[in-house]
């Protein structure tokens, strides 16, 4: 029974071994998790399950578990990579199969789809066309290259200061004569296409004090083609504004095809009639033309915002992940994958920091939790418990040899 002994004794510690080994081989591989192997004593019973005394008949592997801590973030320059800080798996999908990985090294396939070494492609939410996130059930993530359309301006935004000192015109207002305006500024709108329209304010004091006249063209022209200006505004003894804003049902006349007249209201709220020179603080506008993707970031809720030539910003979509009542369950595949089982529970897919689920970290990657100085220590330990059950074996042969040569 020795032999039996020693012989489950050199099996046991051959396992542990080999776990032992397969951690520090993958000491190096991201979201890797490092694995433990648990043993278990074996003994004889006898028929009625008692027994006085028994001896143990040595030792077996119960069973072999992972260690699913967090391992250490390491920062890359790749943006397309992600990192869970906390609980959480990144759900990919390929063809229907469905797995699950804490290894965030991804890149873009050439249809624009997030996807791993394997093409597995990352699953998320996408958004709508207005940049709000759809949670519905969760889909590969793709970013588009398609352009986003132009919006035409409807709102136009100006603050400024009149010169207060200024002398009162009671010429006719033409835009090709200075001497029938005081001061004058420009901004561009946009139409329907996405084209954009130079819009021209000319401003006139007229004969009763503190009182303003707005003029306007548009794209250069010779003579005023906006229809609802001129707009009149006025300045109490303060110099603060007066009259009501914004000025609204002023139409711009685009040619190109885009939808025409062009409606946009006037808004000259932080206008202001001090005795200093005039000047422009801040034009605004909520037009833009069409835009293309230029890049796009990961934020730590798992949004993507997409960055765009006309200088817009929109949501593209959100990261999901998901979580698991024992991850210990989990089915290993390779590659980093792991499957659901019954024993995981079903998996509860989230968007990071919800829940219990953790936040992504772009441009970084979750390293191996194997600790090499621990795992070179248990090696050690494992060694001698190997050569300790081999010594067993030994020491048996050599009483059994003894008994032999017995005359």
């Amino acid at each position: 029974m020795s032999f039996q002994t020693g012989l489950s004794g050199l099996n046991s510690a051959s396992r542990n071994l080999d776990v032992i080994g397969n951690n520090v081989a993958n000491a190096g591989v991201s979201g890797f998790k490092s694995s433990r192997v648990q043993f278990a004593d074996v003994f004889a019973a006898s028929l009625n399950g008692g027994g006085t005394g028994p001896v143990g008949i040595g030792s077996k592997v119960s069973t072999v578990t992972q260690d699913f801590t967090q391992g250490t973030i390491s920062v890359t320059n790749n943006p397309l990579d992600l990192a869970i800080s906390g609980s959480g798996f990144f759900r990919m999908e390929q063809n229907g199969l469905v797995t699950y990985s804490r290894s965030g090294e991804f890149r873009l396939d050439n249809a624009g789809y997030i996807v791993n070494s394997l093409g597995y492609n990352l699953s998320g939410y996408a958004a709508d066309a207005t940049g709000a996130v759809v949670r519905t059930a969760p889909a590969p993530l793709q970013i588009s290259n398609a352009d986003i359309p132009p919006t035409a301006t409807t709102g136009f935004e100006a603050v400024f200061n009149l010169d207060s000192r200024s002398t009162a015109i009671t010429a006719p207002f033409s835009p090709s004569n200075p001497a029938t305006y005081t001061s004058t500024t420009a901004g561009t709108v946009y139409d329907s296409l996405g084209n954009p329209h130079e819009i021209r304010l000319f401003f006139a004091l007229t004969s009763t004090p503190r009182t303003w006249a707005v003029y306007g063209t548009v794209d250069g022209a010779s003579t005023p083609n906006i229809t609802g200006l001129p707009a009149t505004i006025a300045f109490g003894t303060n110099g603060q504004l007066s009259t009501a804003m914004p000025v609204t049902g002023v139409s711009i006349p685009v040619a190109g095809g885009a939808a025409s007249p062009l409606t946009v209201s006037f808004d000259f709220s932080g206008a202001t009639s001090f005795g200093a020179e005039f000047g422009v603080t801040e034009l605004n506008q909520d037009g833009f033309t069409s835009g293309r993707i230029a890049g796009f970031t990961f934020g730590s809720d798992g949004l993507i915002t997409g960055r765009y030539t006309n200088g817009q910003t929109r949501t593209i979509g959100q990261v999901a992940l998901t979580s698991f009542i024992n991850p210990q369950g989990l089915r290993q595949l390779g590659e980093g994958q792991y499957a659901e089982t019954s024993a995981s529970g079903l998996a509860i897919v989230g968007t990071p920091e919800s829940g219990t689920l953790g936040s992504l970290q772009s441009g970084a990657l979750e390293q191996s939790n194997v600790d090499l100085t621990e795992a070179l220590v248990e090696l050690i330990t494992a060694q001698r418990n190997y050569q300790a059950n081999a010594q067993t074996i030994k020491t048996l042969d050599s009483v059994l040899q003894t008994l032999v040569n017995l005359r």
